[in-house]
């Protein structure tokens, strides 16, 4: 099993979806127990990968991968290479997670084409698993297309009433970025046969081959080929001034469609750029003003996400505008191009995974009870749904970065990896805090606080077990991530610093820059110490690290007992 260990978490959701298709339609109870259980089943499966991938936390390279390049369509050089890091194991437990909870969360809010939904939903669920396990740039380009209809089909079938512009406008976004990008990995992919006489999507290989580009063409060709990706990206994350799409795909797309979009979805294009742009392109980053520009489109977002969300009437087009936002900071951290700024930038997309799912799941909640978001609508809600208010609060608190909680480290972080590389950055970068809790804090008084004012209010129920089923996960996880984040780190200590070598390859502080308690990077002179003897390796974690931070990327060392 362990050999092909994400080959069954990827495919078990696309064997619920073919299930599916043979219980009646009309049998709609069936159906939702049907899908509930491959959801949860897929869930359960993912989660021996958890212990399996502990062991090997600080070993180098891809773990767990499948197949071979070339394997699968040799004509053209596309393989079936699966296989994942720190930084696509936790999206990974991420997806299984928010796929379980969104399609429990459907139970009753789902009532037309039942059987569809359900198909739709764990066909899209295979996609985005195979984005983050992907190795072979055909392979991850197919995947990344195949999520692409079920997400248009759940939001223009099920959605509200402007579903259909939602829809279409959420695929011509999409799909321009996914052109762009395609002519991308063929510019790659010939550039690697002209170089090496080998026609290949492997991304390993290509990881080899692409930053010759900018020698080889010239800095203005290698450029127009990263910002082919970072358009690509940017859409997907969405980056300002790309992200108009967002509010109305949130807004008219069911609720667990909402979830789904704002955990798993938006991810995929800040994946893009730590898996592709970073190490594809070395030199052009290495560019002031791309550099800037780069950084500069994120602080606005961070602004501009926030200073919208604060004007909302609509509750839902709030937390859609409030994602603008906090994705900003997830690409600040990626461009600051420090470890802390990588490292809080992955835990920063699992926090917003969480928080802004969560808030999602409770928006819907009050719409199927009273089928309005406006925020005028409601006021004193904690007088009748106080379980609900509570679980509220906590989420709240969360998502505008209170110590304790998820959303305060991976901030926290990302901060301190930008202030490290240019205090300007994070301070225009800090207000985005401050906006955070101003709009969560004014919804959550005149939403929850008060007296009743609205007679529809009064009868309102409180949560129901299945309800806060979907919660418990998540707030479990909000206070892990924020009480002890150190396991988090560690797991992406080895794909960080090997990313920040291949994207930065002279950072004066390399090896283990990461630490779970957060405390700044020693710096260290200039001169390297000589490689340890293998006596060594038998060492407390803490030397581990010390010495970790004197060791040049290239050549970390394994964790104690792996293979030498």
């Amino acid at each position: 099993m362990e050999s092909h260990i994400l080959s069954i978490i990827l495919f078990t959701p696309l064997l619920g979806a073919f299930v599916l298709l043979f219980v009646p339609k009309e049998n709609k109870d069936a159906i939702r127990w049907v899908a509930n259980i491959f959801a949860l089943g897929g869930f359960l499966i993912s989660l021996p990968l958890v212990p399996m991938f502990w062991a090997l936390r600080f070993e180098p390279g891809f773990k767990f991968m499948e197949g071979t390049s070339n394997n699968w369509i040799p004509s053209i050089g596309a393989g079936y290479v699966l296989g994942i890091d720190g930084i696509s194991f936790l999206l990974i437990m991420l997806t299984t997670l928010l796929g379980w909870i969104s399609i429990l969360s459907s139970w009753t809010a789902i009532e037309n084409r039942v059987k569809e939904y359900y198909i739709w939903f764990l066909v899209l669920q295979t996609g985005m698993l195979g984005v983050f396990m992907a190795l072979d740039f055909f392979l991850f380009f197919v995947f990344w297309e195949a999520m692409l209809v079920p997400m248009y089909l759940l939001i223009g079938i099920w959605g509200g009433p402007r579903k259909l512009y939602a829809a279409i406008k959420f695929f011509l976004y999409t799909l321009a970025g996914s052109v762009l990008m395609l002519l991308g990995i063929l510019f790659l992919y010939f550039h690697h046969h002209t170089v090496t006489g080998v026609y290949t999507f492997s991304l390993q290989s290509l990881y080899e081959s692409a930053p010759k580009i900018y020698s080889d063409y010239g800095p203005y060709a290698a450029t127009l080929l990263f910002l082919s990706f970072f358009f690509a990206f940017a859409i997907k994350v969405p980056m300002f001034p790309f992200h108009t799409w967002l509010p109305d795909a949130h807004v008219e797309a069911p609720t667990a469609g909402s979830v789904i979009l704002a955990g798993v979805l938006l991810k995929m294009g800040t994946y893009g750029f730590i898996r592709f742009s970073l190490p594809f392109f070395p030199d052009v980053l290495a560019h002031t003003k791309v550099r800037s520009w780069m950084i500069a489109l994120s602080i606005i977002g961070i602004i501009y996400g926030a200073l919208v969300s604060l004007m909302q009437k609509d509750m839902k087009k709030l937390v859609a505008y409030s994602s603008v936002s906090h994705l900003g900071f997830c690409t600040l951290g990626i461009f600051a191009l420090t470890p802390l700024g990588i490292s809080g930038s992955v835990l920063q997309q699992i926090n917003h995974g969480i928080s802004t799912g969560a808030l999602f799941l409770i928006v819907g909640i009050l719409y199927e009870r009273r089928h309005t978001r406006e925020i005028a609508e409601y006021g004193g809600i904690s007088n009748v749904m106080p379980v609900y208010a509570t679980i509220t609060m906590i989420m709240f608190l969360s998502s505008m970065g209170l110590p304790l909680l998820n959303g305060f480290v991976g901030e926290f972080t990302i901060l301190q990896g930008t202030f490290m590389e240019n205090w300007r950055w994070g301070a225009w970068a800090v207000p985005g805090v401050i906006l955070a809790a101003a709009y969560l804090l004014w919804l959550y008084q005149r939403v929850f606080f008060g007296t009743v004012t609205n007679p529809k209010n009064e009868k309102l129920h409180d949560l129901t077990p299945r309800e806060v089923a979907t919660f418990v996960p998540l707030l479990i996880m909000a206070f892990w991530i924020g009480l002890y984040p150190k396991p988090f780190f560690q797991i992406l200590e080895q794909p960080v610093n090997h990313t920040m070598a291949l994207a930065r390859p002279d950072y004066p502080l390399p090896g283990a820059a990461v630490n779970a308690s957060l405390q700044a990077p020693v710096v260290v002179p200039a001169a390297v110490e000589p490689p340890a003897s293998p006596v060594m390796a038998k060492t407390t974690p803490a030397k581990e690290a010390h010495r970790g931070a004197h060791t040049p990327p290239a050549t970390s060392e394994p964790a104690k007992g792996s293979n030498p």
